[in-house]
């Protein structure tokens, strides 16, 4: 197992070009289980290819604890790697594919059957080993990926890129959760790429949110939803994402459309001191209905969904879209939605950037 340092990393696929990775400094822990996440063409995947050695960064180091790796093939790395399509021997029993990379490094058949019954009752292969594996499902299948990947005691660290794309959706629950059952039991270093936020926040300890090869944020799933760093981890994380408006700041007050909003009095300063284009955030579950003696904000209703647990409103405050969730037992009146943004939720950004 090992820490990864990414220091001053950046990269270039042609001298002088655009930067595929903007440049970066960040440490992932020893043990942790860390999601890279974003839309396709971020850089999650040319990051992940730099981890393993596939691709030599342009710019900095990448460091396995106190080792520097930066030059070094992935064989000379000490990891694992889990691909999208199974990688896999068709011909091979299901027990000699997990054996494979034991029995390749020269380990005892001891050993070899010990750790592969091992890892094969983690992932629910015990019934299979001794069949062929060009007979079995395609979940199968990339269960066998994914314990070749495991097999290892040594390893530095895990790599997965998308590994349950291919995955009937119904079956990609139960690897996710067999996925965090085996990082909770071997505590291995795992780094897992995503383009789904579900799969990002189920699976890991903390996310890396990327966009256009710069690393927006890293955080555990709460501090991603509580608190994006930028409107665009707003934005991208949550069902709907978060809602955005244009605004001003008076006083202690955000104003949107002329109504005043009440933010965080340290925030505000914040924001006034930053400049830029201000925009205020607030997440659709932390808008509340205002108690009738309330000083309320008046939403516009335009379309309420009925999504089992709870209603999603979709309305207008002033010229600005707003989605609000209700629970089904709060009523909706003839003039509109009348609503409070609690000031410990409502966020102000300065050019995209969270302020304060």
């Amino acid at each position: 197992m090992a820490r990864i340092e990414l220091n001053n990393l950046a990269h270039q696929y042609a001298p002088g070009g655009d930067y595929a990775l903007q440049p970066m400094q960040h440490v992932w822990e020893d043990g942790g289980a860390y999601a890279l996440l974003g839309p396709s063409g971020c850089g999650k995947t040319t990051l992940l290819n730099i981890i393993s050695g596939l691709v030599q960064p342009s710019e900095g180091r990448v460091m396995f604890g106190d080792r520097d790796v930066t030059t070094l093939a992935p064989e000379q790395r000490n990891i694992g790697q889990v691909f999208q399509f199974p990688v896999i021997y068709d011909t091979m029993s299901v027990f000699d594919n997990l054996a494979f990379p034991l029995r390749n490094r020269k380990h005892g058949e001891d050993y070899v059957e010990r750790r592969v019954k091992h890892i094969a009752g983690m992932l629910g292969l015990e019934e299979v080993l001794k069949r062929r594996a060009n007979n079995l499902t395609a979940d199968a299948k990339q269960k066998i990926s994914l314990g070749r990947g495991l097999v290892r005691e040594d390893v530095a660290a895990v790599l997965f890129d998308e590994p349950l794309t291919v995955i009937d959706p119904h079956l990609k629950w139960q690897l996710r959760r067999k996925l965090r059952e085996v990082h909770e039991q071997l505590n291995l270093t795992l780094v897992y790429v995503t383009h789904d936020q579900t799969e990002a926040l189920t699976f890991a300890d903390k996310v890396v949110v990327m966009l256009a090869g710069q690393v927006l944020q890293v955080g555990t799933p709460q501090e991603l939803f509580e608190r994006p760093a930028h409107t665009f981890v707003g934005y991208f994380i949550g069902s709907p994402g978060m809602n955005f408006f244009d605004c001003q700041v008076d006083g202690h007050h955000a104003v949107v459309d002329g109504e005043h909003i009440p933010v965080d009095p340290a925030m505000a300063e914040a924001a006034r001191s930053a400049g830029g284009k201000l925009q205020l955030g607030i997440r659709p579950g932390l808008i509340r209905p205002a108690a009738a003696d309330e000083t309320a904000l008046t939403v516009k209703v335009d379309k309420v969904e009925d999504l089992g647990d709870y209603e999603l409103v979709t309305g207008h405050l002033g010229q600005h879209q707003v989605h609000v969730r209700l629970e089904e037992s709060e009523k909706i009146g003839s003039e509109g939605l009348r609503v409070v943004f609690p000031t410990e939720n409502a966020l102000l950004y300065a050019d995209d950037k969270l302020v304060g």
